[in-house]
């Protein structure tokens, strides 16, 4: 067992003073148990915790860290920059540049705006579809999280065509009448709804591999019918690609499975891991934001030089020649160790990966949605994290969450988490 006597004492510390102790809910550890550990560093591959104890880390501060932590162009170029100032609440050129890297990548864009997170862009995002279609509803899929904006924080009914309810606390539930929640992968439930109640639908917003139930990839032809049905009946249709942008592959998603949206938004991959979102799409759609257009978004901080500078480099780094050739080699070379190790234990899972992203669902049936990923046992991930953390390897304390490689890893790293996997499933 590790030692994390510092980490406990900041936590009960931080629990006096900050909600939980913790500034974002999954942080606490209550889906694992135990306590968090308080990280002060991290290097390539690994983070270090305040007890001097160092973990292979697949969490990646949960996906835009894809050069792996610190990368040295990357904390040289932000240096420069910092001691230019870290914000000026006014154009800067680094924002063109930035921008024109994006749209390059995603040919879907005419026009991007920089924000501040992911929350930031698919809230964004979802008011200039309602202004463009000048319609109120929208369609989300269960289990796809986009952020944290009210509408967005809703749960299915009992039928496919329930409008949601509040699913926090705080919500009114003027805000979620507006929501419709379908089942991810289930295109008739979207046809039924879309057949009867196309006239006040705005938009879909989809995660096109839902990285926030660990990892569900859409079924063959899902997608493709999804962008079929939205252009058939004017409904914008958003790709959420705060977590698969740059991931499952450089123009993400949408350029893995050909499909092209009316709308992307993005994370804080394109900013380095620093506080970054976008949101981008036609011409057409983006000409009524403001000034150019009515629909209001701003932020003083949006396009800020450190997180553009980040961004920039970390871009730069993933266009270069062999980049996603070896990030396939070793996201397949993990895939292939953590199966073997399943078997070998003799533990029933299912794994799944898309690109960069992956999760090990403990559950011998196959997942393709919120239900069936339910099904996992999240007794047995927890005491297999707990395992994996006192082996030196971090994984996201939740059964429900995706991980994720970098191009820091190396194959001794996968090597040493597939033997620690082995040892964790064993006694899962």
């Amino acid at each position: 067992m590790k030692n994390h006597r510092k980490s406990e004492k900041l936590f009960k510390q931080a629990k006096a003073i900050i909600p939980g102790g913790v500034n974002s809910p999954v942080r606490a550890f209550k889906a694992v148990g135990g306590n968090p550990v308080f990280i002060v560093k991290g290097k390539g591959s690994k983070i270090y915790d305040v007890d001097g104890n160092s973990y292979i880390d697949y969490v990646l501060s949960w996906g835009p860290l894809i050069l792996g932590h610190a990368h040295p162009k990357v904390i040289k170029a932000l240096k420069s920059a910092a001691e230019k100032g870290t914000s000026f609440g006014a154009p800067t050129p680094l924002e063109i540049e930035l921008a024109n890297l994006v749209l390059k990548a995603y040919p879907s864009m005419d026009k991007v705006r920089m924000v501040n997170s992911g929350t930031e862009a698919t809230m964004s995002a979802i008011r200039v579809a309602r202004g463009f279609t000048k319609r109120d509803a929208i369609i989300k899929f269960e289990g796809c999280y986009h952020g944290h904006a009210d509408g967005l924080l809703v749960k299915a009914g009992s039928g496919a065509m329930t409008f949601g309810i509040p699913d926090s606390p705080g919500v009114p539930e003027s805000y979620a009448k507006n929501t419709i929640t379908i089942p991810f992968n289930d295109i008739d439930a979207l046809k039924t709804v879309i057949n009867r109640q196309w006239k006040s639908i705005a938009c879909v917003i989809i995660e096109p591999v839902v990285g926030n139930i660990g990892c569900v990839l859409p079924k063959p032809g899902f997608l493709a019918a999804v962008r079929a049905l939205t252009k058939k009946y004017g409904i914008v249709l958003i790709f959420d690609e705060v977590m698969t942008g740059f991931r499952v592959a450089y123009g993400g998603a949408q350029e893995h499975y050909r499909i092209k949206p009316d709308m992307t938004c993005l994370g804080k991959v394109i900013g380095g891991g620093l506080p970054v979102g976008a949101y981008g799409g036609k011409k057409e759609i983006m000409s009524i934001v403001s000034p150019e257009g009515p629909v209001y978004q701003a932020g003083t901080l949006s396009g800020n030089p450190l997180a553009m500078t980040a961004g920039i480099e970390t871009l730069k780094i993933l266009l270069e020649k062999g980049t996603y050739k070896k990030l396939e080699s070793l996201s397949s070379m993990l895939e292939r160790g953590l199966k073997d190790a399943a078997k070998r234990a003799g533990v029933a899972t299912r794994f799944y990966r898309a690109g960069t992203m992956f999760c090990t669902y403990f559950t011998n049936k196959e997942v393709y949605d919120y239900a069936t990923a339910k099904t996992a046992d999240t007794a047995k991930f927890s005491r297999f994290f707990s395992g994996m953390l006192d082996r030196g390897v971090n994984i996201a304390p939740s059964q429900f969450e995706a991980g994720f490689m970098s191009l820091a890893h190396s194959a001794s790293d996968i090597e040493k988490t597939v033997r620690a996997a082995y040892e964790s499933l064993k006694r899962a």
